[in-house]
């Protein structure tokens, strides 16, 4: 038997679980798509959140399951072409030890359309990350659950993430300047 209230509890997140999964598809329709198999999981497995359990961080699981699994089986007939990059390059895109003036790179961070751009350009680990952590707001413990990894693996994780927004970030700007300056 459901609880009204646990169905009430996943449902208010639903928003959060659409926008996370745009983000990770890049793809309305596929979102949409994916929402709804989300909540239809999430529902029929409503049993398997304990009480006091965080919805959030389990609907996001589930969500990302999704998008995984999705995304395994279009991958049968190809195999991924680059090598991930090393921090040491991540960390040169990034401009470790360059000036910043941070007033001007906060400003550009909040045009959306360059952070949505910067995002679109990272690769789907770092993508995820950045989007449940930075962007949904999830704890860092609600993130590793989500993610399924330890809470040290996942602060790993979101260092390089955040280092490869910020070189995603950097590669937008430079672009934009090439073209319109």
């Amino acid at each position: 038997m459901r609880s009204v209230d646990g169905e009430t509890a996943l449902w208010a997140h639903r928003a959060a679980v659409h926008r996370f999964l745009r983000r990770l598809t890049g793809n309305e329709t596929e979102a949409a798509d994916l929402t709804q198999e989300t909540m239809v999981e999430a529902l029929q497995h409503a049993s398997q959140l304990r009480a006091g359990g965080n919805a959030k961080a389990w609907l996001m699981t589930i969500a990302r399951n999704k998008v995984w699994a999705a995304r395994r089986a279009a991958r049968t007939t190809r195999e991924e072409a680059e090598a991930p990059e090393t921090l040491e390059t991540l960390g040169a895109a990034a401009g470790w030890g360059e000036p910043l003036d941070p007033e001007v790179l906060s400003a550009r961070l909040e045009e959306r359309q360059l952070l949505e751009r910067a995002l679109a350009s990272m690769s789907d680990e770092g993508r995820e990350i950045i989007t449940l952590r930075e962007l949904e707001g999830l704890s860092g413990e609600e993130t590793a659950q989500a993610l399924g990894v330890g809470l040290a693996a996942m602060k790993s994780r979101l260092h390089r993430a955040r280092l490869e927004l910020v070189a995603a970030v950097k590669r937008t700007l430079r672009t934009q300047e090439v073209h319109h300056g």
